[in-house]
Formats: C-alpha cells, sequence, structure tokens
C-alpha cells in the first residue's frame, strides 16, 4: 500500500510538472520606460552616449522576466531616429514592444501645435506605413494613451461620450485594417482611466474595440484596485489589460518605504494572478519616478525580486493561485512566499 502511495505521488507530480513547466500568469507581462523612453526624447534625440543607458535598462527589463517592454517615444517624424535605437535594443534582448507613444500634438508635447482627431486618425496611420519594420507579430500598439488627457476631452466633462466612443471605434478599425495590410499580428490597446473605462466602455463600444479594455490605474489599496477591475469587467463584458500601475504614488499611497512598495505589489500582483479575465500587466515604471523599480543610480530595490516572481513563477506559486491553491490559503491561513 506504502509503495502504491509514493507511485501514485510521483505520477501526479510528473504530470502537475509537465502542465506548470513554462506557464505564467498573464500574456502581457511588461515593465514601462516613459521617464527615459518619452521624457527625454528630445534631450537624447542626438546623444549617442544614451545609448549605453538605453541597453542597460532594457536588459534589466528583460532580465526581470517581461514579455514586452512599454516604450513611450512620441510618434512624430522628428523621434523615430530615438524610437528606432529602443525598439532595437528591446528586439536585441527577445522582448515585445507595447507601443505607448502618441502624436505629440495631442496633448501638446514639446511645445506642438494642437491637433484634431481627424489629423490625428491620419497621421497615426501614414506612420504605421512609414514604419512597418518597427513592428513584430506579438507586439501591442496604442495609438493614444489616456486619449482623455488630450484634444478631444474628457467624456466625463465634455458630455461627448458618444462622440468619444466612436473617434475609438473609428480610429481602431483603421488601424486594424493597416495592420492587416502590413501582414502585421499586432494588439491594438486603448488604454485610459479607470473611471473612464466605466464609463465609455459599454458591450458594444468593447466589441469593436478588440473585446479588451485596457485600463491605467492607481488606487490607495488592493481591494479597490480588484473591485475597479470586477466593475469594469462587469460593465464591458471584456478582458482587462492593465496599462498602467505602480506605487506608490505619493498623492495616492502616501510616501512607502521600499519594502512598503514591494509588499503592496506583491498583494496587487497576487490578487491580479488569481483573476481569469486579466491578460496582462505593464508596472509604471522601471526607471525614473516615485515607483520605480531600479533607484536612480540603477540599483535594483527589493521590489525587483517581487515582480519577477510573478512574472516568471515558480510551479508552487502557480499552484497556489488556482482556484483550489486560494481554497487552502483561505482555510490554513498560508500563503506561499
Amino acid at each position: 500500500m506504502k509503495r502504491l502511495l509514493i507511485l501514485l505521488i510521483i505520477i501526479i507530480s510528473f504530470f502537475i510538472l509537465i502542465y506548470f513547466n513554462d506557464r505564467r500568469f498573464w500574456e502581457i507581462q511588461s515593465i514601462d520606460t516613459t521617464k527615459y523612453s518619452r521624457d527625454l526624447a528630445r534631450e537624447k534625440l542626438n546623444d549617442d552616449s544614451f545609448n549605453e543607458i538605453i541597453e542597460f535598462q532594457v536588459k534589466q527589463i528583460a532580465l526581470a522576466r517581461a514579455s514586452h517592454i512599454a516604450i513611450s517615444t512620441p510618434y512624430d517624424a522628428e523621434f523615430a531616429p530615438y524610437l528606432v535605437r529602443w525598439v532595437g535594443v528591446a528586439r536585441k534582448n527577445n522582448l515585445n514592444v507595447w507601443f505607448r507613444g502618441n502624436l505629440s500634438g495631442w496633448e501638446g508635447w514639446f511645445e506642438y501645435p494642437e491637433i484634431t482627431k481627424s489629423e490625428h486618425a491620419e497621421a497615426i496611420a501614414k506612420f504605421l506605413v512609414e514604419n512597418q519594420l518597427l513592428f513584430m507579430d506579438g507586439d501591442i500598439f496604442d495609438p493614444c494613451p489616456e486619449c482623455e488627457n488630450g484634444a478631444l476631452g474628457d467624456p466625463r466633462h465634455t458630455g461627448k461620450l458618444n462622440e468619444y466612443r466612436e473617434f475609438l471605434k473609428d480610429e481602431h478599425q483603421k488601424i486594424s485594417e493597416t495592420f492587416t495590410s502590413l501582414g502585421k499580428d499586432v494588439l491594438i490597446a486603448h488604454s485610459m482611466n479607470a473611471d473612464v473605462a466605466k464609463l465609455v466602455m459599454n458591450q458594444d463600444t468593447t466589441k469593436k474595440l478588440g473585446g479588451m479594455v485596457t485600463i491605467d490605474h492607481y488606487v490607495a489599496d488592493s481591494g479597490k484596485f480588484l473591485s475597479d477591475i470586477r466593475e469594469i469587467e462587469r460593465i464591458s463584458g471584456g478582458d482587462i489589460l492593465i496599462g498602467e500601475f505602480g506605487v506608490p504614488i505619493p498623492d495616492i499611497h502616501g510616501e512607502l518605504d521600499e519594502s512598503g512598495q514591494s509588499a503592496f505589489i506583491k498583494q496587487t500582483l497576487d490578487i491580479l494572478s488569481a483573476q481569469s479575465y486579466v491578460k496582462g500587466v505593464n508596472y509604471w515604471t522601471g526607471f525614473g519616478g516615485s515607483s520605480s523599480l531600479w533607484r536612480d543610480d540603477f540599483s535594483e530595490k527589493s521590489a525587483v525580486d517581487v515582480v519577477e516572481k510573478y512574472y516568471k513563477p515558480d510551479i508552487i506559486l502557480l499552484i497556489f493561485s488556482t482556484p483550489a491553491g486560494h481554497f487552502f490559503k483561505s482555510v490554513v491561513g498560508y500563503s506561499p512566499d
């Protein structure tokens, strides 16, 4: 009987190893570079010495087991050489790219003049055609991150909800047709503030935007984060992609130290890993800003290990993310570390 039990355990363990081998929580696991890939785009545009910093940051993001790197360089022709540098290094490190730039005129970046919604759609399609070699299958393209902050205005304040929805739908269709014509399998994302998503993303809009709702979300506790994404999933009927999540943002989270940052990230990623409708996470940011994973001197914070653990989870963590694992944790009060 004892030998039979041992044999049964070995067989079960074997199948568990096969099932969980090389699995991960999310299809999209990203780390953001906005503070360097966008904010310094003009300053470092012609600075070849900056390549060393780009290469270091991208390599560290790859080592943290990300599948994607979020690059926010503007889509204007002026910044194309800078974008090419970032994307080239990403490919060298076997990373897909989450393009999270925009045309500078939408929000007035770098003193660009304001553009209209029709000018935006046409210029984005032109950018895709002229820069088609930048894209590869598995990438993500956001034509207008947090579009509510730009020329069209926030539908919560303008009252132009239908106009806003139609703009997103029309632009999504145009971009989708362009990528199809280029033979590129690229996911189109439309990130927005969670409160905007609750208003805008009804089931019809979500369906016409590819069945995905992308939200940039910062709240004071993980429980609120979960309740918000559950509400959006219910309203939209779509999957959820986390376009931005990071701590601490001092106005929201207070002045967390590094251990507090790690604890908050762990708690939130633990919750997100249990939601089957959450298809991806972009941590904001890797370098620069209060929520960064690396310090200003580029040394690692303890939060890097936390993110890496969820981006490439070990078998025991994967098992405990299943419904049975969560039930066991709730009964015995055990959480794998």
